[in-house]
């Protein structure tokens, strides 16, 4: 009997710390009067830092926007923190707290949802390579036998593993994962690696910022389809909400645009325009 009275206590307290350490993201923003929010540092053009080491790009200008929502629906100053993260940090800074939120280039994949939540679709590319013109390759089946980069713990990584155990690549691939994009562009310019993985805009920006953009080229269509949304804490429907209705309020205003136009337009850091399927994607999420 007393075992069982000790269990049920038990299950409670867990359940009861599990509230409180979910519990109020926007709650805990107040108290502290700042915003945390993770960015890239070499994910052009949504997150890289520019000639005055300064954080800049699209996703770094809409945590701005959020911050400036939050300070009207707060009704107080709040001071913006901005953490450089990488694809192996990423998602446990915002499970353990850290981060109220990343503003990055994060898929939003169903296995991601296990630990942490996501905001409605923000973007849309696919898994791609870039490689040296001179090599000639057409497609990832070029890749048998050569040395592929990619970011650990991407979802890059995993398509080319997975086209590796499929035997679509024979023979198989071999892959050289980095903690940055501007580690595996870096090899991939000497030659240490015969192709880098990562999603095509990712790989247009690394393109557009090399010191002989016109030597590379991107590699096939694309092998996976990803969707990019930003990364909020599990269990936190008012916060998530509150991104949600930003974002929405965004595209519905023509912020979204400014800014996409300001990033990816003809004149932008990386040209990349709108598909016709991410435009409609993005009215269709602009819930009234």
């Amino acid at each position: 009997m007393k075992k069982s009275i000790f269990v049920v206590f038990a299950a409670m307290l867990v359940l009861c710390f599990a509230s409180v350490g979910f519990a109020g993201v926007l709650e805990d923003i107040e108290k502290k009067g700042e915003f945390v929010v993770g960015v890239r540092d070499g994910a052009i053009p949504f997150g890289f830092f520019d000639t005055n080491n300064q954080h800049v790009g699209f996703s770094v200008d809409m945590a701005k926007e959020f911050h400036q929502s939050l300070e009207k629906k707060l009704g107080k100053s709040i001071k913006l923190t901005l953490k450089t993260i990488n694809p192996k940090t990423r998602i446990p800074l915002v499970a353990n707290r850290t981060l109220h939120m990343v503003a990055g280039s994060s898929t939003h994949t169903v296995a991601r949802e296990e630990t942490v939540d996501f905001s409605i679709t923000v973007f849309l590319t696919g898994t791609q390579l870039l490689a040296k013109k001179a090599n000639g390759f057409t497609s990832y089946k070029d890749m048998a036998g050569k040395r592929v980069g990619a970011a650990q713990g991407s979802t890059n990584e995993k398509a080319i593993r997975d086209l590796n155990t499929k035997g679509e690549i024979k023979p198989p691939a071999e892959i050289v994962v980095y903690q940055e994009h501007s580690q595996g562009m870096l090899a991939l310019q000497k030659d240490i690696i015969d192709a880098y993985c990562t999603d095509g805009i990712l790989l247009a920006g690394l393109k557009a910022k090399a010191p002989n953009p016109e030597e590379y080229e991107l590699v096939g269509d694309l092998i996976t389809y990803d969707p990019y949304a930003y990364i909020v804490p599990e269990n936190d429907s008012k916060f998530r909400d509150f991104i949600n209705s930003e974002m929405i309020a965004m595209i519905k205003d023509g912020r979204y645009a400014k800014y996409y136009e300001k990033w990816f337009g003809a004149n932008g850091t990386v040209p990349y325009p709108m598909t016709k399927e991410a435009a409609i994607l993005m009215k269709l999420q602009a819930w009234p």
